[in-house]
C-alpha cells in the first residue's frame, strides 16, 4: 500500500450542509482542489456517519480524488448522523429523492463545472444505481461497488425464495442500533438532542418490513433496477468480490448495459473497496482506475478505459478451505462480451440409485459469513463434515478445468411434504480428501415456478427444478475432484421450512450439474497497479486486557440435539478518533436450532453503542436487542431500544410482532 501524500492539486476541505426543498439539511464533507478553475463533483451518499463511522475509510479516498482535480463530496442520508430529518426504510423513495436533489444542488455549486458522478461500497453503492435510474442530467458516471441490482433475491433479505435467517435479521437488528444512534453535538451544536428524540420516535425495525414482503412482489421491484436498466444513462463501472453475496449483480450489469456506458471487474475480494488489502486478495490500485473511469466520463479525457475488456475477472486458483486467506492466487482474464464466446456450458450427469436428502438442520453451520469483510473467521472451514450432511456426486477432474459464471443445477426431486427447500454445494476436493466450498445456491420449493408467487408442492410428486449457484471464477486442477452437494438444510443462512425435516428423494437419473466452463489462457495483459492511498485519519485503537470473544463460536448440547452459533461481527470495538471522540460498538449474534426440529429455529441479537465526548462531558448509548422465533404458521419477533445520556434513560421502546410464513 503507497500512502500518497503530495497531489497535483493542494486541496481543503470543509464540513457544509446542502439545503432540500423542504427545509431539511443533509450534513456533508466537501474536499476540493484548490483552483479557480471549476470542476466536476464526485458524491458518496450513504446512512453511516461520516463524522465516525466511516470517516477513516472516507479519509483514504475523498482527498485522493481532490488532489486528482475533483470535488469529493460525503453526505449523510436524511435521518443519520448529523443531517436533520427522519429516518426512513432503507432506499426510501424520499432518500433517493433527497439523493437527486443533491446531485443537482452540486452542479449548481460555483466551484462544479455542472458534471456529477457517484460511487459507493454496499448501500452507497446500491443507492448510486437507483439515483443513476432516475436519470438526473447532470450525473454522468458512478462507480458501485459490492452492490446490488436486485434487492429480493440479491440482497441480505431472501436466497432463492427462502428467507436469510443470517442476514436479514443481522442486519435489520444492526440498522436498529444504528439508527438509534444520537447526533454529534460538535457538529450538530445545541440542537443534537432535539434531533435524537424525534428521530427516536419514529424509529420502526426494518425487519417488520422485510418480513412483510416474502415474495418478489411490488415493494422489492421498486426498491430494485433490475428490472429498469434501461433508464440508467450514466456510465456504470460495477465492481465485485467473488467472495461477495453481490457478485452476481456486476454479470448481470455487463450483461444488460450497454456496452458503450459499462465496464465490469470482479476481484477475489470480500465485501471491500478492493484497495484497502483486506483478505482475501490481492489488492488493486482501485482509486487510480476510478479515477481513469471519472476523467474518461467527466472530463472527457480518453483513459483508454473503455477499450478494456467488458468484463475483468479473477479465476482463482484451487486452494485448501480456511477461514482466512491473506491472498489467493489466480490471474486475470478478460471478456469481450457477456456472455462471453470464451464460455461454454458443460454438463455434468448425475449417478447412482434414487437417495433420500434428510438433512439434520444444523447443516450449514460451517458455511461461514454471509457478508465477509475480511475477518479472521469469515470464508467456510473445510466442508467434509457439511458434506457427511448432504447427499454428494463427484466428477474427476482429468485436465484443469476453469469456471467462470454462474454454475446451474436441474434436479429431479420428490417430496412428501407441501414446503421445503433445496440447497446446493459446489466443492473442490483434493487428493487428501479437503473440501473447498467454491460456490452455492438455494431454493425454497414453494418459488419453483417463480419467485413472485408461491405454489406448495404437491405431496409425492416428482418434478424437475433448478436453481442458480452464484457466480465463480475457479480452477479446478487434475486429480481433483469436482463436489456437488446438495442438502434439504442450511442453517443459519436459510430459514427452515415447517415440515421440512421430512428432506426429499433426489433422482439422480435426469439431474445435471451445469458448469460454465471458460478456455484455459497460457497469460493476460490484464494488469492493475498496486493499491495507492491519501494519509489516513489516524484514529487510535485502545488496548485492552480483556479477552476478545472469538468471531465464530458453535456450541452442542449433545443430550438435547442443540446446535448454537455465536458470531460476533467485530462491528468495530472502541475507536478514539482525532477530534475527541470515543466509540464503542459491541454485538453479538446467536443462532439456535435443535437437529431435528426446523421450528425450534431462533435468532438474537444484542447491540450495545456508546458515544463519549469528555471535552463536552457527552456521554450517550444505544442498547439494543432483537430476537425471532417461530412456529408452523408464523414468524414472532420482539425487538427493544434503550437509550441513556449521562446514564439517565431518555428513550426505552419495545415491539412484539407475529408475521405470517407465506412463503417464510
Amino acid at each position: 500500500m503507497r500512502i500518497r501524500t503530495s497531489f497535483p492539486y493542494e486541496t481543503a476541505h470543509e464540513d457544509i450542509r446542502v439545503p432540500l426543498a423542504d427545509g431539511t439539511r443533509l450534513y456533508a464533507r466537501v474536499w476540493r482542489p484548490l483552483t479557480p478553475e471549476r470542476v466536476p463533483a464526485i458524491l458518496e451518499y450513504q446512512p453511516y456517519r461520516l463524522t465516525d463511522r466511516t470517516a477513516p475509510r472516507d479519509r483514504q479516498r475523498h482527498p485522493w480524488y481532490a488532489g486528482h482535480g475533483y470535488a469529493s463530496v460525503r453526505v449523510d442520508v436524511r435521518g443519520h448522523g448529523n443531517s436533520e430529518g427522519v429516518p426512513g426504510d432503507a432506499y426510501s423513495a424520499t432518500e433517493l429523492a433527497d439523493g437527486v436533489e443533491v446531485v443537482n444542488w452540486l452542479a449548481a455549486q460555483p466551484w462544479c463545472d455542472g458534471r456529477v458522478g457517484m460511487f459507493g461500497i454496499s448501500w452507497g453503492g446500491f443507492t448510486s444505481l437507483r439515483i443513476a435510474a432516475l436519470a438526473p442530467e447532470p450525473l454522468k458516471a458512478v462507480v458501485t461497488v459490492c452492490s446490488t441490482d436486485d434487492r429480493y433475491d440479491n440482497d441480505v433479505h431472501y436466497l432463492g425464495g427462502s428467507v436469510l435467517a443470517v442476514d436479514m435479521h443481522a442486519w435489520a437488528a444492526t440498522m436498529l442500533a444504528l439508527v438509534c444512534r444520537p447526533p454529534d453535538p460538535l457538529y450538530a451544536g445545541e440542537a443534537w438532542r432535539g434531533l435524537w428524540l424525534e428521530r427516536l420516535e419514529q424509529v420502526d425495525p426494518f425487519l417488520h418490513t422485510w418480513l412483510d414482503h416474502q415474495t418478489r412482489d411490488d415493494y422489492w421491484r421498486r426498491g430494485s433496477v433490475r428490472e429498469g436498466l434501461g433508464t440508467i444513462g450514466a456510465a456504470v463501472l460495477a465492481v465485485g468480490g467473488w467472495h461477495d453475496p453481490y457478485r452476481d449483480t456486476v454479470l448481470r450489469l455487463v450483461e444488460h448495459l450497454p456496452a458503450d456506458r459499462v465496464r465490469g471487474i470482479v476481484g477475489p475480494w470480500s465485501h471491500q473497496y478492493p484497495d484497502r488489502g483486506r483478505p482475501p486478495g490481492p489488492a488493486i490500485g482501485f482509486l487510480q482506475e476510478t479515477l481513469r473511469w471519472w476523467d474518461q466520463h467527466l472530463k472527457g479525457v480518453d483513459t483508454g478505459v473503455m477499450r478494456e475488456p467488458l468484463l475483468r475477472s479473477y479465476v482463482e486458483d484451487s486452494h485448501s478451505p480456511a477461514t482466512v486467506h491473506a491472498t489467493l492466487p489466480g490471474r486475470w482474464v478478460g471478456e469481450p462480451a457477456w456472455p462471453s464466446p470464451n464460455v461454454t456450458t458443460v454438463s455434468y450427469g448425475l449417478q447412482g440409485a434414487p437417495v433420500l436428502v434428510r438433512s439434520p438442520q444444523h447443516t450449514g453451520v460451517d458455511a461461514g459469513r454471509f457478508l465477509p469483510f475480511g475477518n479472521d473467521a469469515d470464508l467456510p472451514p473445510d466442508q467434509r463434515e457439511e458434506d457427511a450432511r448432504s447427499a454428494c456426486f463427484e466428477f474427476a477432474v482429468g485436465e484443469e478445468t476453469w469456471v467462470l459464471g454462474q454454475p446451474g443445477v436441474r434436479l429431479r426431486v420428490t417430496s412428501e411434504v407441501s414446503r421445503g427447500q433445496v440447497v446446493a454445494r459446489l466443492c473442490d476436493v483434493a487428493p487428501d480428501g479437503s473440501s473447498t466450498l467454491v460456490t452455492r445456491g438455494a431454493l425454497n420449493l414453494s418459488a419453483r415456478h417463480g419467485q413472485d408467487r408461491v405454489v406448495p408442492w404437491e405431496p409425492g410428486a416428482t418434478q424437475e427444478v433448478t436453481l442458480a449457484l452464484n457466480g465463480i471464477g475457479h480452477a479446478f486442477p487434475p486429480g481433483h475432484r469436482i463436489r456437488l452437494a446438495v442438502s434439504s438444510a442450511y442453517w443459519p443462512w436459510i430459514w427452515p421450512q415447517p415440515g421440512s425435516q421430512a428432506g426429499f428423494t433426489l433422482e439422480p437419473a435426469g439431474s445435471f450439474l451445469e458448469l460454465p466452463v471458460r478456455a484455459r489462457e497460457a497469460s493476460s495483459d490484464i494488469v492493475f497497479e498496486e493499491p495507492e492511498q491519501s494519509a489516513p485519519l489516524g484514529a487510535g485503537l485502545p488496548a485492552t486486557l480483556d479477552e476478545p470473544r472469538p468471531e465464530r463460536l458453535v456450541v452442542r448440547d449433545v443430550a438435547k440435539g442443540e446446535w448454537r452459533l455465536e458470531v460476533d461481527p467485530r462491528g468495530g470495538g472502541t475507536r478514539v478518533y482525532p477530534d475527541g471522540l470515543e466509540c464503542t460498538e459491541e454485538a453479538l449474534e446467536t443462532y439456535t436450532v435443535d437437529e431435528n426440529d426446523p421450528l425450534s429455529a431462533r435468532t438474537r441479537s444484542d447491540w450495545s453503542i456508546r458515544l463519549h465526548r469528555p471535552e463536552l462531558a457527552w456521554d450517550t448509548t444505544v442498547r439494543s436487542r432483537s430476537e425471532i422465533t417461530c412456529d408452523g404458521t408464523d414468524f414472532r419477533t420482539a425487538n427493544e431500544v434503550v437509550c441513556t445520556e449521562g446514564g439517565e434513560v431518555v428513550f426505552h421502546r419495545t415491539w412484539e410482532k407475529r408475521i405470517p410464513r407465506t412463503a417464510g
